[in-house]
C-alpha cells in the first residue's frame, strides 16, 4: 500500500508540478501525486483525455465502435472493411474502429467468428474480442511515441506477480499468439504485448457510453495516484468523448498525497483487500484496512451469536487468516470460518442486486429478504446490508406497488432510515462531495416531505412544524445539488443535477408561502 508521503520528504523528487497537482517519485513507492496547494472540496484537479479506449475483459460480443451489445438487428451487421461487428456505416468509418485494428484485421483476411461468438456459452465472454484493446493500445503506441515513452511505458503492469497467475496464461493464447500468429503481428514481442495487457488490467477505468455500455479507458495521469479504502478525490468520464474530469471530494491541503479507489467502497476489507490483491497485485494497509472496526462504520463485524451485546472483530484485520474475537465474551472463530460466511452472504447479495426497477416489486422483496435474514449474523451497518439499503433506496418510490405517491407512512418512514444508515456509513467511507452521498441525500429529501405533509394533512402538526420539516428536506435536497453540479452535464448525475435544482426552486418557494 501507498503512503502518504509529504513533498518535503527528501526521499521524494519531483517529476512535474501544475497549479493543482505535482507528481513526485520515491524508490519505495514509485509515482505518487500531491496537492500543489491547498484545494477546496469539489474544486478541480485535472481533466485528461483517453490513451485509449476499448472493450472491456471478458466481453460480450458488442459494436467495436459504440459498444452496444451486438447484433443489434437480426441482420448481424458486419464492417464492410474487415468483416468484425459494428452496429452501421458510422461505426464502421468511426476513427476509433478504422485507424486501428480495422486495417491489421483486413490486410490478414482475419474475420470475426459470429457463429462462435453466439454460443450460448460464449455470450458473455468472446475470446476473439480479448485482443481487440490490447491491440489498440499497441497501435497507439506506434501512433503516439513520445506520450508512450513519458506517459504510458512507465505505468507498472506487474508482469512478475501476473507471469504466476492464471489469467497470464489465458492472455498468452488469447492475445499474444493471436496478435503474433493470427494477425502476422510478430513485430510486437510475447514481452511487449503482456506488458500491455498488465499495463490495462492494473490502470484502466471502466467508462460507461451514452447508451449506458460499459468499456475501458486508459487515463496515464489519472492512474499516477494511489489507492486508499477511503480517498480524496472523484472522477467523472463524459460519455460522449471519454473525458475524465479529476475533483477533490474533501479539502486537502498542499503536500498531501491525493488518492483515488480501486474497488468498491462498500465491500467488507477482507474482500476489499483480496480483490487488490487478486487484480491490482498490492495488499492494502490504509487506515480503514488497519482498523478492525472499518473507522467505526463495522462494515465488517459480525454480531456474537454468545452473547446480547458482544461484536465480533478480526484481531488483525490486516492477516485474512487472524481469528475473530468477540468484544463482550470468550467467542471466538477463524479467518477461514468468516471469509467462508461472507462468501455464502455475498453470492446471495450479488444474486439479488441482478434484480432491477423493471423486475417491479421483486427487486424489493429480495433484498428485504435478505436483510431479514441475516440481521442477527452481521452488523447492522455491514458493507452487504449497506450494499442492499443503497438499491432498496432508490428502488422505494420507483417500482410497481411501491410509488412514491402510494407509499404508507410506514415505508416512507422506512425509506428515511435506509438513507439515515446509508449515510451514516459513507459520510465516512465516501465522504464529502462524492456521487453516493448525493444520490442518497437526494432519495432521503422525498419521503421527508412526503411524511411531513401526511402529518399536516392528520392535523398532527401545525404550519410551523411543517415549515421546520420542510426547511429540513430543503436543506438536504440543497447538498446533494451542491454535489450534483459539479458532475458534467452529459453524465447521468449532471442530467440529474438540472431536475433538483428545480425541485429545490419549488421547494424553497413552497416554503417562503406558507
Amino acid at each position: 500500500m501507498i503512503k502518504n508521503i509529504n513533498m518535503t520528504d527528501s526521499q521524494s523528487k519531483p517529476l512535474l508540478s501544475t497549479s493543482t497537482y505535482s507528481v513526485l517519485h520515491n524508490d519505495k513507492i514509485g509515482r505518487y501525486m500531491v496537492a500543489s496547494k491547498d484545494l477546496e472540496a469539489g474544486e478541480e484537479i485535472l481533466y485528461e483525455m483517453p490513451f485509449v479506449v476499448g472493450p472491456k475483459a471478458s466481453t460480450y460480443p458488442l459494436c467495436l465502435s459504440c459498444f452496444s451489445s451486438w447484433p443489434q438487428t437480426p441482420e448481424q451487421t458486419l464492417c464492410s472493411r474487415c468483416s468484425w461487428p459494428v452496429c452501421n456505416e458510422n461505426c464502421a468509418n468511426a476513427s476509433i474502429h478504422k485507424d486501428y485494428e480495422c486495417p491489421i484485421f483486413a490486410a490478414v483476411g482475419e474475420k470475426f467468428n459470429v457463429s462462435a461468438a453466439l454460443e450460448e456459452s460464449n455470450v458473455t465472454n468472446v475470446p476473439q474480442l480479448e485482443c481487440i484493446t490490447p491491440l489498440r493500445l499497441l497501435l497507439a503506441m506506434e501512433k503516439f511515441p513520445e506520450r508512450w515513452e513519458k506517459e504510458v511505458k512507465i505505468m507498472e503492469a506487474h508482469n512478475k506477480n501476473r507471469s504466476d497467475k492464471k489469467q497470464w496464461k489465458t492472455d498468452n493464447v488469447n492475445i499474444v499468439g493471436y496478435l503474433r500468429d493470427r494477425l502476422k503481428l510478430d513485430r510486437f514481442s510475447e514481452e511487449t504485448i503482456q506488458t500491455a495487457c498488465g499495463i490495462l488490467e492494473i490502470n484502466s477505468h471502466e467508462v460507461k457510453t451514452p447508451m449506458g455500455f460499459s468499456a475501458r479507458a486508459l487515463y496515464p495521469t489519472v492512474s499516477i495516484m494511489s489507492h486508499s479504502c477511503i480517498s480524496n478525490t472523484s472522477h467523472s468520464v463524459c460519455s460522449n468523448d471519454f473525458k475524465v474530469i479529476l475533483r477533490t471530494t474533501v479539502k486537502v491541503p498542499k503536500g498531501k498525497e491525493l488518492y483515488g479507489s480501486y474497488t468498491h467502497s462498500l465491500l467488507p476489507t477482507l474482500m476489499r483487500r483480496e480483490n487488490l490483491l487478486e487484480g491490482k497485485h498490492f495488499s492494502c494497509a490504509c487506515a480503514r484496512c488497519s482498523d478492525p472496526t472499518e473507522m467505526g462504520t463495522h462494515l465488517s463485524s459480525l454480531k456474537c451469536n454468545k452473547c446480547d451485546n458482544g461484536v465480533v472483530l478480526p484481531l488483525d484485520s490486516l492477516d485474512a487468516e487472524s481469528s475473530w474475537k468477540c468484544t463482550h465474551c470468550e467467542f471466538s472463530t477463524s479467518g477461514a470460518a468468516v471469509k467462508k460466511v461472507f462468501d455464502v452472504i455475498n453470492a446471495e447479495v450479488e444474486a439479488a442486486e441482478s434484480y432491477n426497477a423493471l423486475d417491479g416489486a421483486d427487486a424489493v422483496h429480495i433484498r428485504e429478504n435478505i436483510m431479514k435474514k441475516y440481521h442477527s449474523v452481521l452488523h447492522p451497518r455491514h458493507a452487504f446490508l449497506s450494499i442492499l439499503r443503497m438499491s432498496l433506496s432508490q428502488l422505494y418510490g420507483r417500482v410497481d406497488e411501491y410509488n412514491l405517491d402510494d407509499l404508507p407512512d410506514i415505508v416512507l418512514e422506512h425509506k428515511i432510515d435506509i438513507c439515515r444508515m446509508l449515510l451514516q456509513v459513507l459520510d465516512v467511507i465516501e465522504p464529502g462531495y462524492t456521487r453516493a452521498r448525493a444520490l442518497t441525500l437526494y432519495e432521503l429529501h422525498a419521503p421527508l416531505l412526503f411524511i411531513a405533509k401526511s402529518q399536516w394533512n392528520a392535523g398532527t402538526i401545525d404550519d410551523a412544524a411543517l415549515k421546520s420539516k420542510m426547511t429540513e428536506a430543503a436543506s438536504v435536497l440543497k447538498d446533494a445539488v451542491t454535489i450534483l453540479s459539479l458532475e458534467p452535464s452529459v453524465t447521468i448525475e449532471g442530467q440529474l443535477a438540472n431536475v433538483t435544482k428545480e425541485s429545490l426552486a419549488q421547494l424553497e418557494e413552497s416554503i417562503n408561502n406558507l
